[in-house]
């Protein structure tokens, strides 16, 4: 059975589990673990602005500028982590009055949480929700403050999927930090290079 628990640094805080309100709801209400200023998008433009590269940036120089203009989207903590069952994700997406009322909305559209994204060795699999503030000042939200929901569906594979990589790190992580086509015959040099890429990548 699928369950949701508290990462170990919020073990001290008295944080609500997510929970349905309604016999007939679909998701699991997060709260917002700890304060955060969500500053306007307009702000963000701004910052990155001034690191506009002359020339069409790949994935990586434009990360590498968001990076160091310190323009990234908020992630706001909900303090919790969740055990599902094998062949189950969680799905997240921002409260419907989140937008309408607030103008707030989820920068990746909709969150995927796998499976092995829990106990991950990086951040214990803490979900976080990435927040867009498209209201043209900042918008503050507080302890408590019910932000998004998660709704625990199935996934199907293919008939020719063959996928054997284990998850080595957390939050962004399955586009690089993963052990893939080595597992099996995993040596000290192939973990060495994976740890090095994984590190190379977080940066990023």
């Amino acid at each position: 059975m699928a369950k949701f628990e508290k990462v170990s640094r919020f073990n001290e805080i008295d944080l609500t589990l997510p929970v349905r309100k309604t016999a007939e709801s679909a998701g699991y209400d997060f709260v917002v673990a700890e304060d955060i200023i969500i500053p306007p998008y307009t702000e963000l433009v701004e910052k990155i602005n001034a690191y506009r590269p002359v020339i069409t940036p790949g994935l990586n120089e434009a990360a590498a500028a968001i990076k160091e203009a310190n323009a990234k989207i908020s992630l706001v903590s909900t303090g919790m982590k969740c055990k599902l069952d094998p062949g189950t994700y969680l799905e997240l997406s921002v409260r419907s009055s989140c937008p309408l009322k607030h103008w707030l909305i989820l920068g990746n559209s909709v969150g995927i949480i796998d499976a092995d994204y829990y106990n991950n060795p990086d951040n214990e699999g803490e979900i976080f929700f990435q927040i867009i503030n498209l209201a043209p000042f900042a918008i503050r939200l507080k302890r408590g403050d019910v932000i998004g929901q998660g709704i625990i569906k199935p996934y199907f594979v293919t008939e020719d999927d063959n996928a054997t990589g284990l998850r080595v790190g957390g939050f962004g992580s399955t586009d690089g930090h993963l052990i893939s086509h080595f597992v099996g015959k995993i040596t000290d040099d192939d973990l060495d290079f994976v740890t090095t890429y994984a590190s190379t990548e977080e940066d990023k």
